[in-house]
């Protein structure tokens, strides 16, 4: 089976595709084995654009992190959350999908997966008795603590062409284009 790109790896699962006849072949009639000697392709246009270049950085960094949190069985979500939950105990679910930009019906998998692992645990609310507070297990912390360390590793290994100032104007510029 053929390795899939990050971005793919990203996406949910999909059945397999029915085989076409035209199958592997571009317009021109030739096949898409890429023999190498194919001219560089202009993607100038698209590297003026702060979605592409922010996109390109991304898929980077989330194939390093992929792969480096695959002994935890984590992604990006689920570090996400076992984060803010890790800096934020007694957080709720509510504050976390408004935190993350999560829709609740996404949070609710991923805290009961997270439950059944053992990582996190509900408690009830100090002052909101319809609600629950999340907090990590001792497992949970001990997993944050390791895979926190990890994604420090890997965001020094993928930006390692940055001086910290650049990485801190780089951080600071995007936040203000999410935050809005």
């Amino acid at each position: 089976m053929p390795e899939t790109s990050t971005a793919n790896a990203m996406r949910r699962p999909r059945g397999p595709r029915k085989k076409d006849a035209s199958d592997g072949l571009l317009a021109d009639g030739a096949t898409g084995n890429g023999s190498g000697d194919a001219p560089e392709v202009d993607t100038s246009y698209l590297e003026t654009l702060l979605g592409y270049n922010a996109r390109r950085a991304a898929l980077t960094v989330i194939s390093l992190f992929l792969r480096r949190m695959a002994p935890y069985d984590l992604r990006p979500v689920d570090f996400s959350v076992l984060t803010v939950i890790a800096h934020n105990p007694g957080v709720t679910s509510r504050q976390i999908c408004a935190a993350l930009d999560i829709l609740p019906p996404n949070l609710v998998g991923m805290v009961k997966a997270l439950h059944k692992r053992g990582l996190i645990e509900r408690q009830p609310h100090p002052t909101d008795r319809r609600a629950q507070g999340l907090h990590l297990t001792q497992a949970g912390q001990h997993l944050h603590t390791q895979a926190q360390q990890t994604a420090t590793d890997l965001e020094q290994e993928a930006t390692h062409a940055l001086t910290p100032a650049e990485l801190q104007t780089l951080s600071g510029l995007l936040r203000k284009v999410y935050r809005r």
